[in-house]
C-alpha cells in the first residue's frame, strides 16, 4: 500500500506544482493589473498545496528525502502530473480554459478527500478546498464572460476549448493504483467524479455560449510517467534551474 499512496500523493502534488508554475509564468505580463494579482495569488495558493502533498509523500517514502527533493530533482519521466496542466499558456483565454477544465476537477477531487480514511491526507483536503472554491468561482466566472463577451472572445475561448478537451479524459480515467485506493478509502475511484463534472461543465459552457468537441478521445500517460508532452522537460528547465545550477543551495 506504501507505493500505492506514495504514487497517489505524486500525483495530487505534480498536478499543483505544474499548474502552479505555468500560472505564475503570467507574473508581471498579465493584460491587467487585477488579473496579475489574482493569477500570483492562485499559484501562491497551489505551490502551498505542493508543499503539503509533496512532504506528505517524502514522508511515506521514508527515504530521506523533502518536498523541495521531490520537486526540484525529479526528470520529467519520475512526475505523475496529467498532461492538461502542463500544456502552455498560450493566450489569456487559453490559460483561463486550462485553469477552469483543471479547477472543476480539482474541487470535486478535494471535497472526496476531505472524507479520506488517511487523517493526513484528509487535513491536507480540508485547508486546500477552501482555495479552490475560490479558484473554481474566479475562473468559471471569467470563463462565462470571455464566451459571452466579444465575438473576438467568444472565437478565442472556443479554439481553447477545443485544443484543451481532449486532456480532461485522462483525469479520470482510473488505474490499478487508483483502484487500489480508492478502495481502502484513501482516494476517490477519478470515473466517480466524471459525472459531476459533465454536469458543472456543461452549466458553464451553456452560459459562455461555447461547445464541447464531440467525441471521447483521451491524451494519456501523464498521471503513470509513461508519456508526457514536450512542453514538461521545458517548464522543468525554467523551474529547476536554480536548484540544477547550485545543487544542494540553502537560503
Amino acid at each position: 500500500m506504501n507505493n500505492a499512496l506514495f504514487e497517489s500523493l505524486l500525483r495530487l502534488g505534480d498536478n499543483t506544482l505544474v499548474i502552479g508554475h505555468r500560472v505564475s509564468e503570467w507574473c508581471g505580463v498579465a493584460p491587467v493589473l487585477e488579473e496579475d494579482i489574482a493569477l500570483a495569488n492562485m499559484a501562491l495558493d497551489l505551490i502551498g498545496q505542493t508543499q503539503m502533498w509533496l512532504g506528505l509523500a517524502a514522508d511515506v517514502e521514508g527515504e530521506g528525502r523533502s518536498a523541495d527533493d521531490l520537486a526540484m530533482l525529479r526528470d520529467v519521466w519520475d512526475f505523475r502530473n496529467v498532461l492538461l496542466v502542463e500544456q502552455p499558456n498560450g493566450d489569456f483565454g487559453q490559460t483561463i480554459m486550462r485553469q477552469y477544465l483543471f479547477d472543476q476537477f480539482h474541487l470535486l477531487q478535494l471535497q472526496h478527500l476531505t472524507q479520506s480514511t488517511e487523517d493526513r491526507i484528509a487535513a491536507i483536503a480540508q485547508k486546500a478546498v477552501k482555495e479552490v472554491t475560490y479558484h473554481v468561482d474566479r475562473s468559471r466566472d471569467t470563463v462565462v464572460a470571455l464566451g459571452d463577451g466579444t465575438e473576438e472572445s467568444n472565437r478565442r475561448m472556443q479554439a481553447a476549448l477545443t485544443k484543451l478537451w481532449p486532456y480532461i479524459g485522462e483525469m479520470f480515467a482510473a488505474d490499478a493504483i487508483d483502484l487500489e485506493m480508492a478502495t481502502a478509502g484513501v482516494i476517490p475511484d477519478p470515473a466517480s467524479l466524471r459525472a459531476d463534472y459533465d454536469a458543472a461543465t456543461r452549466v458553464v459552457f451553456a452560459d459562455a455560449v461555447l461547445t464541447p468537441p464531440a467525441g471521447d478521445f483521451a491524451h494519456g500517460g501523464g498521471k503513470t510517467g509513461f508519456r508526457h508532452s514536450e512542453h514538461l522537460g521545458h517548464l522543468l528547465t525554467q523551474m529547476q534551474w536554480l536548484q540544477r545550477a547550485y545543487p544542494g543551495a540553502r537560503w
